[in-house]
């Protein structure tokens, strides 16, 4: 059984997907844009959970129509007997599995690494879990929100007068996603090309959710570790450089950032305040940082007495970092979203006209594609079991009798 054909750059690589909700079904989901077979594996007498979330379209889940987009959907009850081995089957000449069941449930399904090694030595394994496959914690079911708030991303997400915020996306879940396709792409480099050609040997890839989150914070561990500093709230400001903020508009928002000296003598010069660059408060970027309230306070006075179009216009023109505050209604009219079509459209028998998320990033000689939505359940059975992998029609049926597959 050999990957379909597919556009990108990953065309020929196949992926058998066991994984449920987000973390798994995002990181397929990149690899599937890319070109990548994916085979998405859900109990025949159940679904993907997110096949279930809202919003919905007459009763159709848009989650699930992004989500799976690009992937070919079959079922399976991998605790059987004979659903694991038909599994082993599935994964004879794959690349990548991913999975994300609670530590122990492979092993208890003879589904273990070693032996989905045994099978496929170059098999690369990806195991996504709350807390990663060792540790105190490992046994504990978990979700992005559990990992959001023991990364420290809770604790430091918010306004100084608020409580711990949790992010309005599901951050931990989607850079869990995330980085476990930067994982598989060095896996995949190491077994294929790595020094010497490669190794041609897979190896598991042990994925936490909270993992993700806690590299994000760039130098943190170091200020506490040296120098005994826990970051705390600090609302729309960055702890390293001012001004940094969301700026009210006579009409709405804008956000300007001048991390860079010459950046902030531009925005002092467009809101007509040339002096206070020397001004001692706000000479250097260390006083700025000290004193961020008080710049925000003038240049705040500024940006409210002008619509956001002219408040914006006149910072560009003094070569300022300036953007409007958009919700999803203003991407769908801005020119910039719509010259880099990074809105694709594609029919759906469920929908017809669908618009999507077109794949990041962007490939200029092999360039990623949306070829179709999430598929139904189980809408690739014959296509997959039958004439891919082989099944005469007295198995396939007895199989499906059985509540295998």
């Amino acid at each position: 059984m050999t990957a379909r054909k597919r556009q990108g750059p990953l065309d020929g690589l196949r992926v058998v997907d066991c994984a449920g909700m987000i973390a798994g079904g995002f990181a397929t989901t990149q690899l599937a844009d890319f070109g990548a077979d994916v085979i998405k594996i859900e109990h025949p007498e159940g679904t993907d959970p997110l096949r279930e979330w809202p919003p919905y379209d007459d009763g159709v889940s848009l989650w699930w129509k992004s989500i799976a987009r690009n992937k070919r959907c079959v079922t399976l009850d991998l605790s059987t007997p004979a659903g694991s081995a038909l599994l082993l089957d599935l994964i004879d000449d794959a690349d990548v599995l991913v999975e994300n069941f609670r530590p122990g449930t492979m092993e208890k399904w003879g589904l273990a690494p070693d032996r989905l090694h045994e099978e496929n030595p170059g098999l690369i394994v990806v195991r996504q879990s709350g807390y990663g496959q060792t540790g105190p914690r490992s046994d504990k079911p978990g979700f992005g929100t559990v990992a959001e708030g023991i990364s420290n991303w809770a604790h430091v997400n918010g306004f100084p007068d608020s409580k711990p915020l949790l992010p309005p996306i599901s951050l931990g879940d989607l850079t869990a996603a995330t980085f476990a396709v930067q994982g598989i792409m060095f896996a995949l480099f190491e077994r294929d090309v790595g020094r010497g050609g490669g190794s041609g040997e897979g190896q598991v890839i042990d994925m936490s959710l909270y993992e993700p989150l806690f590299r994000l914070f760039v130098s943190e561990v170091e200020a506490y570790d040296r120098l005994g500093e826990v970051r705390e709230r600090i609302g729309n400001h960055h702890e390293s450089a001012a001004p940094r903020n969301v700026y009210e508009t006579e009409d709405g928002y804008m956000t300007l950032s001048a991390s860079a000296q010459s950046i902030f003598e531009n925005v002092a010069e467009a809101i007509g305040r040339p002096d206070i660059v020397e001004d001692p408060r706000f000479a250097t970027n260390e006083a700025r940082v000290d004193h961020a309230d008080e710049l925000d306070e003038i240049i705040g006075a500024w940006t409210r007495e002008r619509s956001t179009d002219e408040a914006i216009a006149a910072m560009e023109a003094a070569d300022a970092i300036v953007g409007p505050v958009h919700d999803m209604a203003d991407i769908f009219e801005d020119e910039q979203y719509a010259a880099r079509n990074d809105i694709v459209e594609m029919s759906d028998a469920d929908l017809g006209s669908l618009k999507t998320a077109a794949p990041v990033p962007r490939l200029t000689r092999t360039p990623g594609a949306v070829e179709h939505a999430g598929p139904g359940h189980g809408q690739h059975n014959d296509e997959v079991y039958r004439s891919e992998l082989g099944l005469d029609e007295a198995e396939y049926d007895r199989l499906r009798e059985e509540g295998v597959i």
